[in-house]
């Protein structure tokens, strides 16, 4: 019975109770057994519960020397796990790479909250454990990095990188990989927007004003996201941007379908990927977040409603439509 229970304790917790009984040897509860050893050994009471703990602790495998460090692998999960809900990931896939990405850095139990703005986690190994929270930036779309942290995870799951290994990875990821110019993406976005508009039935002279509206106005809903101007605030601006150039081309351009390109041209404000995720939040079983996802999802169409209406109201009252 006796030896199960101090090899199942630390060493660290010899090296602890070795002081607090040197400082304090006359606390013990057998304090004779003790002391009568030390006479029979001619050793003080001190010399005898020195010798006692070292003996032990000199038996037992040094657990600071086995276990890796909590405090960096919950922190690197963390990253990995706020990088991929920046580029616009669901609960259960953020879910699934923090846990690979824990246990292949060693992480025997693992724990995490994904909430709106914030991730925590608690990991463990052994009898230790700790809990650390990371603040969640702007949740965006960026299928490229998405794809690059799980490539990372994966190797990390083969135990292929150790922890700085795989901060300096994290680091890498999130600097170099590369990025469409905000040209490109602005003429895409009015590409898109464009076709959309073909689909809603405007016509060929409404088409061109649709593209020229949601390119301008892509490339200055990027400008806003850089200078950190409020994504409400700049949904509304676009709207406004966006809606009436398109009005106004259409107008001039001789379109019969004005008030549909108007409304085609803020499609690209439309919160596709935060909707999906939303639902798909709430149905695999995190309706805290997927409930916060659809508040956001809502407030956004509110504010861009606001903006195409303003757009209406401006070109009601400079062309008289």
């Amino acid at each position: 019975m006796f030896q199960p229970l101090w090899q199942a304790l630390p060493k660290s917790w010899y090296r602890t109770a070795k002081l607090n009984l040197l400082a304090n040897p006359h606390s013990l509860p057998n304090q004779n057994c003790i002391e009568a050893a030390a006479d029979h050994d001619k050793l003080t009471s001190l010399e005898a519960v020195s010798i006692c703990m070292d003996t032990i602790e000199n038996l037992l495998i040094d657990d600071n020397d086995t276990l890796p460090a909590l405090e960096p692998i919950a922190m690197v999960a963390l990253d990995a796990g706020r990088m991929l809900m920046e580029s616009g990931a669901s609960a259960c896939a953020i879910d699934e790479l923090v846990s690979k990405v824990a246990r292949g850095l060693g992480a025997e139990r693992v724990d995490l909250r994904v909430g709106y703005a914030s991730l925590a986690i608690t990991i463990g190994i052994g009898e230790s454990g700790i809990t650390r929270m990371r603040e969640v930036g702007h949740l965006g779309v960026n299928q490229r990095l998405d794809q690059e942290i799980w490539h990372l995870a994966w190797r990390i799951s083969r135990h292929e990188l150790d922890t700085e290994q795989a901060r300096e990875e994290l680091g890498r990821l999130a600097a170099k990989t590369p990025r469409h110019s905000s040209l490109v993406m602005a003429v895409a976005v009015g590409l898109a927007c464009a076709a959309f508009g073909r689909l809603l039935k405007v016509d060929w002279l409404g088409t061109g004003p649709v593209f020229l509206a949601a390119t301008v106005g892509q490339y200055a809903r990027r400008d806003l996201i850089t200078r950190h101007v409020n994504g409400y605030i700049c949904a509304t601006i676009i709207s406004f941007l966006s809606s009436l150039l398109a009005g106004l081309g259409a107008h001039w351009a001789g379109s019969t379908e004005i008030k549909t390109a108007m409304v085609a041209s803020i499609l690209l404000l439309v919160p596709g990927v935060p909707s999906i995720n939303a639902q798909s939040d709430i149905l695999d079983g995190h309706p805290t977040l997927g409930s916060a996802r659809a508040v956001s999802v809502a407030v956004t169409l509110i504010f861009v409603a606001a903006g195409l209406w303003l757009g209406q109201v401006a070109l009601e009252k400079s062309v008289g439509i």
